[in-house]
């Protein structure tokens, strides 16, 4: 399996693709500490039921690279979103299954909203950020990384046990130039504490409107996922097209610690755009 590229506007991406199906799978690579190796349980079950599956490095991931040294270097969730699209374009993909979770799940639940056209059929674990008390004590580096010292310590350890071959593949997506500036602005941005790309205020202010994902969907919830306490059945309002909750035992990193159960939501939406 060799690594391709696809140059868009902004980026020149780097992205795995598996299996020759007649079916598109579009993974989104999550965020810090996670990597795009944590799909690797889900690929196999896909590609066994006829999809080709695509699996990119996010923009100030592994490698993935800026064209211009002047673009700025933005984890808003615009641009994540704005960048899945612009990768389609590139690969002349109308239409595909967005699955991701993390930093995945909110660009595919953002381009679901704002191009519910590119993709009719969306399955992914939406994680929505909400400011609480009761989750400052496990969003901590959130706040930590609204200043410098954020900067100087950004560093993350997961709970959930790994291989060490996982390891060395995964700490190879960090190895980028403009990690630490796109994830500090993503989190700086969120609260707030950061402009944004001004090419992209206009994406910003259409989803400053909340609008309803009308494509259908399946979200995920790992009632271990100390982000989610509660889980997600209040965010059911948002979506106004065939929409189903899933629930299983397990914590934030979804794809990896349950790769049958994201796999098999992934293959239920596609089922449904056959229906």
């Amino acid at each position: 399996m060799a690594r391709k590229k696809a140059t868009t506007p902004v980026l020149e991406i780097a992205y795995y693709e598996h299996g020759p199906g007649n079916w598109l799978a579009r993974h989104t690579c999550p965020r810090l500490p996670y990597d795009i190796h944590l799909y690797d349980d889900v690929v196999p079950l896909l590609v066994a039921q006829g999809a080709r599956v695509i699996l990119p490095y996010v923009r100030g991931y592994g490698p993935t690279r800026f064209l211009s040294p002047s673009t700025m270097r933005t984890g808003q969730q615009a641009a994540l979103a704005s960048d899945l699209i612009e990768l389609m374009n590139a690969l002349n993909i109308e239409k595909a299954v967005l699955a991701g979770f993390d930093w995945g799940g909110l660009a595919s639940c953002v381009a679901s909203a704002l191009w519910p056209e590119r993709g009719r059929w969306a399955g992914f674990l939406r994680c929505a950020f909400r400011s609480l008390p009761s989750l400052e004590c496990v969003m901590w580096y959130q706040h930590l990384f609204q200043g410098e010292r954020g900067r100087d310590a950004l560093q993350w350890s997961p709970t959930w046990a790994f291989s060490e071959s996982l390891f060395e593949e995964v700490v190879k997506s960090f190895d980028n130039p403009d990690f630490v500036d796109v994830v500090l602005h993503c989190y700086r941005h969120v609260f707030g504490n950061a402009g944004g790309d001004p090419a992209l205020e206009p994406l910003e202010e259409r989803l400053a409107q909340k609008l309803k994902i009308t494509v259908p969907t399946i979200t995920l919830d790992g009632i271990l996922d100390p982000l989610k306490p509660g889980g997600s059945a209040s965010h059911a309002e948002m979506f106004t097209g065939r929409h189903e909750l899933r629930v299983e035992n397990v914590g934030h990193a979804f794809p990896a610690e349950a790769p049958a159960a994201f796999a098999d939501a992934v293959l239920t939406v596609h089922r449904w755009s056959l229906e």
